[in-house]
C-alpha cells in the first residue's frame, strides 16, 4: 500500500496510543443511516480498528451502486478504490475510525478487573456514534455487525442512544451497503497501520532488528508464529506491535524468555505482614502497626 491513508499514522510515526479519525462532516440534509464494522479483532499483531460510515437516507440508492461489500471478500486495490469513493462525495458521505493500539488492547485485557475485547469494542462503537451525533448529524437508523448476543447488544445500544433504531445482526457487512462501507474504512486503515508500522524500539539504531515479513498477523498463520519466535527479546519481550495478552504470545514468552522470580515468591511471612488487620487494627497491616504509622486525616 503505497499511497497515504489519511486515517493511518504518517510516515515514521509510531502508533503509541489509541486515536480517532473523522472525515469532513457531510452537509446534506438528514436524517442519516450509519453502519458499524471492525477489522483486526483476531490478530495477535497490530491494532483493532472500528469503522463507521454514514449517509442521508435519501442517498441509499446511490450507495447500492458504489460496490461496497464485506471488506474480507475484496482485493486490497478494490478496498483502496472504495475508500476513495467513500471520500469522493463529502456533502453526502462521511466516515470515521477508532484505532485501538495493541498496547491499549492488552493493557485493558490484563488489568484487574479486566476490560475484555467485547467491552473495548462496545466502547469504541459508542464513542464513534456519539462523536458523529456531536457533529450535528441526525441518525435515524444504525446497522451494526454482530458482537456477542445480538439481542442484548441491540438493547444496550438502544438504551445509550434512545430515539435511534438499531439493527445488530451477523454478516451485516454483506446485508447493508453502509456497513460494507464501514468495513472497508476499518480494513484499509488497519492494513495501512500494519504495513507502514514504525518500530519505535528501533529509534537510534542503524537498522530495524525485526523482519517486515509479519504474515497475516493471525495466530493461526505459520508465518506470523515464525516471526514472533524470531522477534522475541528474552529480557524485554516483544515490540509494541504485538498484543502481549494473546495466548500465543504468553506461550512463547514462557518457553523462550528469561524466567522472572518475584521477591515475594515463597515468602509467606512477608505477604502476611502487609495483610490488613482485624478488630481494632482493621485496615492496618502489621508493618504499619510495628512502625506506629497511622493515617492522618486532620492537622
Amino acid at each position: 500500500m503505497t499511497e497515504h491513508i489519511p486515517s493511518a499514522p504518517g510516515p515514521s510515526t509510531p502508533l503509541k496510543t489509541s486515536y480517532t479519525y473523522h472525515s469532513p462532516t457531510p452537509t446534506a440534509s438528514g436524517p442519516y443511516i450509519l453502519g458499524v464494522d471492525e477489522a483486526g479483532r483476531g490478530p495477535v499483531l497490530g491494532p483493532l480498528v472500528y469503522g463507521v460510515a454514514y449517509c442521508p437516507v435519501a442517498y441509499q440508492e446511490k450507495m447500492e451502486e458504489l460496490g461496497f461489500a464485506d471488506s474480507k471478500t475484496l482485493k486490497a486495490n478494490t478496498r483502496s478504490a472504495l475508500l476513495d469513493s467513500l471520500s469522493s462525495d463529502p456533502p453526502n458521505l462521511g466516515w470515521s475510525v477508532r484505532v485501538l493500539s495493541p498496547q491499549a488492547i492488552s493493557s485493558g485485557m490484563m488489568r484487574r478487573p479486566p476490560t475484555n475485547l467485547n467491552r473495548q469494542s462496545e466502547e469504541a462503537t459508542v464513542l464513534l456514534i456519539r462523536e458523529v451525533l456531536e457533529k450535528g448529524i441526525e441518525l435515524s437508523e444504525v446497522y451494526v455487525d454482530a458482537l456477542g448476543n445480538t439481542t442484548t447488544y441491540e438493547k444496550y445500544l438502544s438504551s445509550v442512544f434512545p430515539g435511534i433504531n438499531f439493527t445488530v445482526t451477523t454478516k451485516a457487512d454483506s446485508k447493508f451497503k453502509i456497513v460494507g462501507a464501514a468495513s472497508v474504512a476499518a480494513k484499509v486503515t488497519r492494513d495501512a497501520c500494519v504495513e507502514g508500522w514504525y518500530f519505535e524500539e528501533s529509534e537510534g539504531k542503524a537498522e530495524v532488528p525485526w523482519s517486515s515479513q509479519l504474515g497475516s498477523g493471525y495466530p493461526s498463520d505459520p508465518n506470523t508464529v515464525a516471526w514472533l519466535k524470531t522477534a522475541i527479546d528474552r529480557v524485554f519481550g516483544f515490540p509494541n506491535i504485538v498484543r502481549f495478552s494473546w495466548t500465543t504470545v504468553k506461550v512463547i514468552l514462557e518457553k523462550s524468555a528469561h524466567p522472572v522470580k518475584w521477591t515475594d515468591e515463597g515468602q509467606a511471612s512477608l505477604i502476611k505482614a502487609f495483610e490488613s488487620g482485624k478488630g481494632l487494627d482493621k485496615d492496618r497491616c502489621a508493618v504499619t502497626k510495628d512502625l506506629h504509622i497511622r493515617s492522618v486525616d486532620t492537622f
